[in-house]
């Protein structure tokens, strides 16, 4: 049933949200990658202390933290909800114009800026279920920054929403709004301790009533080859091009499976990701991900052996495979706290909508904290056709998101003892 009371500021701060370039850059070092994610958190800060929370803070790394405090008597386990102020490298964010395309019927939305860009509803199938519905887009030249702005708002609506009806009985919660998530370093810089939460919940997920409890578990591989430089005027059997090697590893992968392009539901995948050299050094980077770790290690033997193979037509060169991890299915945390999913499946519920547990095919900054100590499955934003310039969101899923959340808290109130 709808929240008592309910005013909706999740639609207004959004359309403000999106309108600050909050752009992450995979080539920075620096923490944050762009010094510009710092200006939505110190907004975030200002607005939260604007209504009364008083130890919203920034740290140097543009991270934020704050406290709603409990109002009841019981134990309750400090839950933490946890989105990301930035945007994705693959598509502009500056200069966002968002446009709110009101009682949506079902026809194709053109975009005005750029005629060519139409979000069409045969391209995207959820739009069939937002009819009379109030349709938020960029303008055409931008990504909208639903992903994760969203769910940026939808939070800080849910806060507004507890600091102005304190009959709504809660634990503590705590808040953290994190920088670079685009581009795998939104847990790089989190404090856990500072944090001090027992759960979490990142509110970054797609469609209205989804609830992501499982990713895929991914790994890094970069393989480094030393071939032999000859001049080319006198290299006939001498020149041995690594750069050559590594075009051949790339192009022996299979043409119709283990990859992005041929896989999908549960199927993990080896993809190239970036190829660079000359003649005698280069280098080939690969995600790979499966949702096993067993599965992992089955791509990364069979990528060695691809590897391997290569060679033996390369008899002086040389090659090394290195992989890294990156993150792991938190299904294999989360299954030993059923509890963290059954309360949001609860929670959503209780909004009146059906509840649909799904896998990622990727991983959410809830893969990694939930392997820092803080089970942490993904609740639905909203968000749609996100990295591009089709992203969009309806303001009636954003403001299910907010009576969620506050479902959620109360769900945990309720389910603790005196």
């Amino acid at each position: 049933m709808p929240l008592p009371n309910y005013q909706n500021t999740a639609t207004e701060r959004f359309l403000r949200y999106v309108q600050i370039d909050t752009q992450s850059d995979p080539e920075s070092e620096t923490y944050p990658s762009t010094e510009k994610q710092k200006n939505l958190s110190r907004l975030l800060v200002q607005e939260l202390l604007e209504m009364g929370i008083s130890d919203a803070e920034m740290d140097e790394f543009g991270y934020v933290y704050a406290t709603i405090e409990s109002n009841t008597d019981k134990e309750v386990p400090v839950i933490c909800f946890c989105s990301h102020v930035d945007t994705s490298p693959d598509c502009s964010g500056a200069g966002v114009k968002p446009i709110i395309h009101q009682n949506y019927q079902g026809q194709d939305l053109i975009l005005p800026d750029d005629n060519s860009q139409i979000i069409k509803q045969i391209e995207h199938p959820d739009l069939a279920h937002q009819l009379g519905n109030d349709i938020i887009t960029a303008s055409g030249t931008t990504l909208l920054g639903a992903d994760n702005k969203a769910g940026v708002a939808e939070i800080m609506d849910a806060t507004h929403y507890f600091v102005n009806h304190p009959a709504i009985k809660h634990g503590k919660i705590r808040i953290l709004f994190t920088p670079d998530e685009e581009i795998g370093r939104g847990t790089a810089k989190v404090d856990m301790a500072r944090l001090g939460a027992n759960f979490g919940y990142t509110i970054d997920g797609e469609t209205l009533g989804s609830l992501e409890d499982e990713t895929f578990s991914a790994d890094g591989a970069r393989i480094s080859i030393t071939g032999v430089s000859q001049h080319p005027g006198f290299a006939k059997g001498r020149m041995e091009s690594a750069l050559k090697i590594a075009a051949q590893i790339v192009a022996d992968l299979p043409k119709t499976t283990l990859s992005p392009e041929t896989t999908e539901n549960m199927e993990g995948f080896i993809h190239p990701v970036g190829i660079s050299g000359a003649v005698e050094t280069a280098t080939v980077d690969f995600i790979i991900r499966d949702f096993t770790v067993k599965g992992l290690q089955e791509k990364e033997n069979f990528l060695q052996k691809i590897m391997e193979n290569v060679l033996m037509n390369y008899p002086n060169s040389k090659a090394t495979m290195k992989v890294s991890e990156q993150y792991r299915n938190m299904k294999e945390v989360l299954n030993q706290y059923p509890e963290v999913t059954d309360y949001a499946m609860e929670a959503i519920r209780r909004c009146g909508i059906v509840a649909k547990q799904s896998s990622i095919r990727g991983g959410t900054d809830g893969s990694r904290l939930s392997y820092m100590g803080l089970p942490c499955p993904n609740i639905f934003a909203g968000e749609h056709a996100f990295h591009g310039k089709h992203e969009w969101v309806s303001v009636q899923d954003m403001e299910k998101a907010v009576e969620t959340i506050v479902n959620l808290c109360q769900i945990w109130e309720e389910k603790s003892v005196n």
